[in-house]
Order: C-alpha cells, then structure tokens, then sequence
C-alpha cells in the first residue's frame, strides 16, 4: 500500500478541478481595518485592503472590545484552565450566556468553542435524545448542520432551499407520532438570500415540530439589538433553539444555542463536543462580551455596513459586473468557473492589493463559483470605486462578460 500517492492523488484532483486551497498570508491593522498587510508571493509586507472578511462590522478592532480583553489578560491570564465541568466555568462565560439568552429573548444559552461546533453537538445531541426523530434540513445548510444531522443517526428529509410548500409536503407524509425538528439558516451566506421564517414557523406549530435556525451571518447585523433576522422579523419567541456565532458580527470567536433552560440543560448535559472540550479562553469571551453589549446598544456599525453594502452592489451593476442579487449585506459576483475565479482572486492581490477569496465547490454548487465581498462600515465609497474600475479592467483582459 503506498499511502503517500493516495494522499498526493486527492491533492491532485482539487489542483486539476481548480479548487485546491490556498492560505492568504496576512495581519490586520490593528484600529485600521480593512487595511492589512499581506506576506505571500513578495519580499516583506504589501499594504492590501480586505474585501472577504466575516469580521462584518469590525468589532475585532473595537476598542471596547480589545479593551476588555487586554484587561481579562492582565486579571484571569490566558486560559480557561479546562473543560466547564472541570475548572473552565470562569464568571465570564456565565456572564455571556446570560447576555446571549437576553439578546434573543430566551430562558438560557450555552457557550461552544465555534459555530461549527455549537451545531453539530446540538443537532446531533437533540436528535439521539428525541426517539424516532426525523429531522427536516433545507438543502443550503451549512457543513455544520449537515455533520450534525448525519452524526444523529436520525432520518433526515431534505427540502428544496426555501421552499415551503416542498416542507409542508415532506412534513405531511411523516408519521405525526414521531418528532420532528425543522433545521435551516435565517442569512444563506454564500447567495446572500434570507429565510420565509413565520411561514416555517407556521408549519412547525402545525406539524408539531420544533425550530432550529443557524443565526450566524445574522447575529449583530440585524435587528434592533443585534439578535438577526428572528430580531428584526420578530419571530425569536417562534423558534425552539436560536444558534449563532461568536466570530462573525461579534468579531472575536465562539458559537452558541439559546433556548428555554430545559433543552439548554440537556444539551449541556449530554453533548461530548460540549463536555469533553476546554472552555474558551476567558480573554476571548471577554472580548465577546464587550462586543454583544455594545452592539445591542448601538446601530451604528450596522447602519454603517448595510449603506457600504448596497454601494458596492450599485456600483458593480452600473459597471455591468454579474452580481447576484441579494437583500443582505453579503454581495457574490458570479464567475461561474473555479480557474477563472481563482485568477481573478490572485490578478487583485498582486496587482491591485485587493484581497478577496473565491469561493468554490464544496462551498457553492459546481459552475456557480463566485468571488463573494463583504463590505463593512470602514469600506469607503473611493475604496469600492477602486475596487469596480479593477474588475472591470480584469474581466476585460480575461475576455468575461459584462452586461451591456
């Protein structure tokens, strides 16, 4: 057996698929975000802005934010010092989760290490405990999701992305003895779209089945405290357990659920990717805890990154540039190739200090690859016309086209 040329054959096949991965070197400014500075390709750093980051409203460079981490640092150290049930429970952590659960108006949180994790312990850990469970997943949810699902063992029916009346059919044609949880996304990050929640929510009330929503492209964008869509669209009290992200909107790191204290319990109770992992470290969830209070005070950052939004959207379809269309603050362009939307990527690196990463399959659909902006409140209008007039002159030199 050589194990050396299986490994080097399935790294061969994302490079003949033009998918193969490529790590950005860089370090970000502090206090001058989006302006960073890239390692990778040159001697000695280049100056480039960042059009990619997740860090959407950059709270990463809140000074309240670092404030409160350097003065965590300097009071606990750096570590939590072991899991939540042993050592890692720091007055921190019970602070935060009682700040989460205010923020989308339920009895409890609990804390995870990411959102990767927040969903595949839940999902998994809810459904084993639910006996016959089946769960509904719209065909979009995230990887996460996904690996939750499978690693439950429980039935799953998969519904066309946003399809209601394909859910109520699935929903009808289940036993109405067994449970049943309906799994989707309020904000799908990679179209940009959003979730019919009330009308989900009223087949879950209907087919007595419980709501799980991945609020994570959502939590401190919208809504007037920060809570995502389910704020905004006031539907949090319809929605059975609310799951979202620490390292997005918020800016630092982390995942969590919030629900009413009884599900918060057993999954606490039950879940090994929550049991068996040391806590975060008390720096990181003081930094996030700055963050969360801040946001559902002020709307400023949010205000500040939907107007940067729909800039950049006006401008790259005045210049004709495929942008699909989307009622968030995440702006795709569609290539539709993953050679051509690499070599977009790497022309306005190296010779614009644009640093924006396609995305292909498996994180979008095969001949749907993208290059996908995210546009935050430090984004200047100069910045996003500079960045229009490159990929104009880019998609002219690679004979792409545009609209007329």
């Amino acid at each position: 057996m050589n194990y050396d040329q299986i490994f080097d054959a399935a790294i061969d096949r994302l490079h003949s698929e033009g998918r193969y991965r490529v790590f950005i070197d860089i370090l970000r400014n502090k206090g001058a975000y989006p302006n960073a500075r890239c390692f990778a390709g040159h001697n000695g750093p280049k100056p480039i802005t960042v059009w990619c980051s997740n860090d959407y409203l950059a709270m990463g460079q809140h000074p309240k934010v670092i404030a409160a981490m350097e003065e965590a640092l300097h009071n606990v150290g750096a570590g939590s010092g072991g899991t939540r049930n042993i050592g890692g429970n720091t007055h921190y952590h019970v602070e935060l989760e009682r700040e989460l659960a205010d923020l989308h108006g339920k009895d409890g949180a609990l804390l995870f290490t990411s959102g990767y994790v927040s969903n595949d312990a839940t999902l998994s850990t809810l459904a084993r405990i639910l006996p016959g469970c089946v769960i509904f997943s719209d065909e979009l949810n995230h990887a996460s999701m996904i690996a939750g699902i499978r690693n439950s063992g429980a039935e799953k029916k998969v519904w066309r992305h946003n399809d209601v009346a394909h859910l109520e059919e699935l929903l009808a044609d289940t036993d109405p003895a067994l449970p049943k949880l309906i799994a989707f996304e309020s904000v799908y990050s990679m179209d940009g779209d959003v979730a019919p929640i009330h009308a989900i929510c009223d087949l879950a009330e209907k087919y007595n089945a419980l709501t799980y929503i991945d609020e994570v492209h959502a939590v401190g964008m919208y809504g007037p405290r920060g809570g995502g869509i389910t704020d905004r669209d006031e539907a949090a009290h319809r929605i059975d357990i609310i799951e979202g992200t620490l390292g997005k909107a918020f800016g630092v790191m982390g995942g969590y659920i919030a629900a009413d204290t009884r599900i918060i319990d057993v999954i606490r109770s039950y879940a090994p990717g929550f049991i068996f992992t040391t806590s975060l470290s008390p720096v990181l969830v003081a930094g996030v805890l700055a963050s969360v209070r801040h946001l559902k005070e002020s709307s400023i950052e949010r205000e500040g990154q939907q107007a940067a939004a729909a800039t950049l959207k006006r401008l790259f379809t005045e210049a004709g540039l495929p942008v699909m269309a989307t009622t968030t603050h995440i702006v795709p362009l569609m290539v539709g190739d993953p050679v051509k939307a690499k070599r977009i990527s790497d022309i306005l690196l190296a010779e614009y200090g644009v640093y924006v990463q396609p995305i292909n399959f498996p994180t979008v659909p095969r001949g749907t690859e993208r290059l996908r902006f995210t546009p935050g409140p430090s984004h200047t209008e100069e910045m996003m016309v500079e960045l229009t007039r490159a990929l104009v002159e880019i998609w002219d030199r690679m004979e792409l086209q545009l609209a007329a």
